[in-house]
């Protein structure tokens, strides 16, 4: 499984790389028409925000969850948070087990502790890597405690 981890890291890296023309790593380019996005968020006026996920080849990108409900404990925030990417890994054909990187966006830093406590165990026996970030003044949107965005590949 690590090995498949690190092997799909480097395919990352090669097709960022073609994306952005330098091809480095792939020695072919990306086209920009094999990005498929799906599940798009509107704005009020149905002009798409962002999509749920999208996906590059056999790489998938989901975008930021976050809980936007009570009870506001770092615990249940996190757990819907979790559930929430699960659910959007599901509906671009890949799981939790095949995630190779997760951000954590904490609204306080002094949650941390407790979003590990929920957090742990959740991506099967080798953990993605992870990156946490406590946000500046004003919060992570929407009222959440704890947003995640995630790389899968398929």
């Amino acid at each position: 499984m690590k090995t498949q981890r690190r092997t799909v890291l480097k395919s990352l890296i090669a097709s960022i790389a073609g994306i952005t023309g330098i091809g480095l790593l792939s020695g072919t380019k990306v086209n920009a028409s094999e990005v498929k996005e799906a599940g798009s968020v509107s704005a009020p006026d149905d002009v798409p925000l962002f999509s749920g996920h999208t996906k590059l080849g056999n790489m998938v990108f989901i975008a930021g969850k976050g809980a936007h409900v009570a009870p506001f404990t770092i615990a249940a925030h996190t757990e819907i948070v979790l559930k929430e990417l699960e659910n959007e890994l599901i509906k671009a054909g890949s799981s939790m087990e095949k995630v190779l990187k997760v951000t954590v966006y904490l609204n306080d830093i002094a949650d941390y502790k407790g979003m590990n406590e929920v957090y742990k165990g959740r991506f099967g026996k080798t953990p993605p890597v992870r990156s946490t970030i406590a946000v500046a003044k004003g919060g992570v949107p929407g009222d959440s405690l704890v947003e995640m965005d995630c790389i899968a590949y398929i």
